[in-house]
């Protein structure tokens, strides 16, 4: 494949490209560009040039646009769903809802953009006012990972496109498919060429030139702490606005009085989704010291259920990305086992006919974990969760918040005004309290401490796209 600029596919003036291969197998099966600088400069001359069409845009044409763009996701959502099942290596099914949940919180953007007003403060002058009005911020520079590539995309595409902001993507080099096949669709719904644009390549290649650009405005970056570090000591040398959704290693509080039997299933399914692949998955374990064992058992026979394998064979997890991705869960799980932790699932690279191609790592739980191990400190990003027993609620939230990271947390106990206490005491973008529901479209996602800045998502993610200024005027 090509880049995707101007509405049309466009071979890389680098000339290089790179392999996309499918996790399970290894094999590769498409090739895209390894863009260099003189690429960065072309697709952002595209879209700065498109900007200043765009923002003049009625935001119901454009609404009418996006709300186009979100019903060709679903009416391609097999095919998209297919597309990301294989160079992600996830279940397929999992795949497409990913695909219909994107488009629908593209829809909810569009709606959300009709919803921007300005202000006009009733000063009580005579012949004067002052209107603060919000402006499109310009051209948006989106940097994704590779776990949620159309989630991610669509978090930040949505947003910019109905405030008027003009976007180019860069894609994660092993999961780039999808989304220039979304960059596709829309352009077939009628957006005009240059609103969104897609190039791919190594982030050493041209990250730091998309970055700092003379035409980018705001880069939207979702993928590592340390990355995000960089991104943003970069934009701020040259005043860019970010946003930065980046690492966590998010805890759980399992108080005596919880309900297991809604809380060990939740807990497992949200642990090992993705094959842990994901940022606000769950990583640490806390659990009350008087149903600590009963946890740990259940725990142990609920993740025994899950399945791994092929993409397309129906199971529950299938395999890592890359060899990169899949160390830290081998090492994390060897570094416990050292230090005298327990492992009650899993812990070694599955081997087989089926398993030897891919990066294999089972769903494992570490118990009697504790904090001078790997696996409560720092990000796994795969299937392993480390489990430690506390006695008290505050022990509970002391621990939980002694970490790096702030992206998500969660709790169930079954006095709610206990779990509530202790959600307000979290340090966490997010918290959950007994339950875990997918977040919501319309309430803001992000994290503090170095799990990031900024929000994505609700009004507070789309305001994030516009630049606000003040008129004053004498009549």
């Amino acid at each position: 494949m090509e880049n995707f600029i101007d509405g049309k596919w466009v071979k890389p003036l680098s000339g290089t490209y790179g392999d996309v291969s499918n996790p399970v197998t290894g094999e590769v099966f498409e090739k895209v560009p390894h863009s260099n600088i003189a690429d960065v400069d072309a697709v952002m001359e595209s879209s700065f040039k498109a900007f200043k069409k765009w923002k003049k845009v009625p935001v119901a044409e454009r609404a009418k646009l996006q709300h186009k763009g979100a019903q060709l996701m679903r009416e391609h959502s097999e095919e998209l769903g297919n597309t990301l099942a294989k160079e992600l290596g996830r279940p397929v099914a999992a795949c497409i809802r990913e695909i219909n949940r994107s488009a629908d919180l593209t829809d909810y953007y569009t709606e959300e953009g009709l919803r921007l007003k300005g202000e006009i403060p009733l000063h009580n002058i005579d012949g004067e006012r002052a209107m603060i009005v919000r402006e499109p911020i310009g051209v948006v520079v989106s940097i994704t990972s590779f776990n949620y590539p159309i989630a991610l995309l669509t978090m930040k595409l949505g947003a910019a496109l109905i405030t008027g902001c003009t976007i180019v993507s860069k894609p994660s080099d092993e999961t780039p498919l999808s989304t220039m096949r979304i960059a596709e669709l829309f352009s077939e719904a009628g957006y005009p060429e240059g609103v969104f644009n897609v190039i791919t390549g190594r982030g050493r290649d041209i990250g730091d030139a998309l970055v700092t650009h003379k035409h980018t405005a705001k880069i939207a970056f979702t993928g590592g702490t340390n990355t995000g570090q960089r991104i943003g000591a970069l934009a701020a040398q040259h005043c860019k606005r970010v946003t930065l959704e980046l690492g966590g290693q998010s805890p759980i509080i399992v108080c005596a009085d919880a309900d297991l039997e809604k809380a060990v299933p939740a807990i497992v399914k949200h642990t090992f989704a993705n094959s842990g692949q994901f940022c606000y998955r769950i990583g640490r374990v806390y659990v009350q010291e008087s149903i600590y064992e009963e946890f740990v058992k259940r725990m142990t026979e609920q993740t025994a259920k899950l399945t791994v394998g092929d993409q397309f064979s129906g199971c529950d997890m299938g395999p890592m990305i890359s060899e990169k991705m899949f160390k830290p869960s081998m090492e994390q799980t060897a570094d416990a086992k050292k230090k005298g932790a327990r492992i009650t699932i899993g812990g070694e690279r599955l081997k087989g006919s089926q398993y030897d191609k891919g990066w294999f790592f089972p769903p494992t739980i570490i118990a009697d974990a504790d904090h001078t191990m790997d696996i409560m400190n720092e990000e796994t990003f795969g299937p392993v969760a480390g489990v430690m027993k506390f006695s008290n609620n505050d022990e509970a939230v002391a621990l939980a918040n002694d970490s790096v990271y702030g992206l998500a947390a969660y709790v169930f106990a079954g006095e709610l005004g206990a779990g509530l206490r202790i959600a307000e005491d979290l340090e966490a973008g997010s918290v959950w309290v007994n339950n875990i529901q997918r977040s919501y479209h319309d309430v803001p996602f992000g994290g503090m401490k170095q799990s990031g800045i900024g929000r994505e998502k609700g009004r507070f993610g789309i305001e994030s796209f516009t630049e606000l200024k003040t008129i004053y005027y004498s009549y």
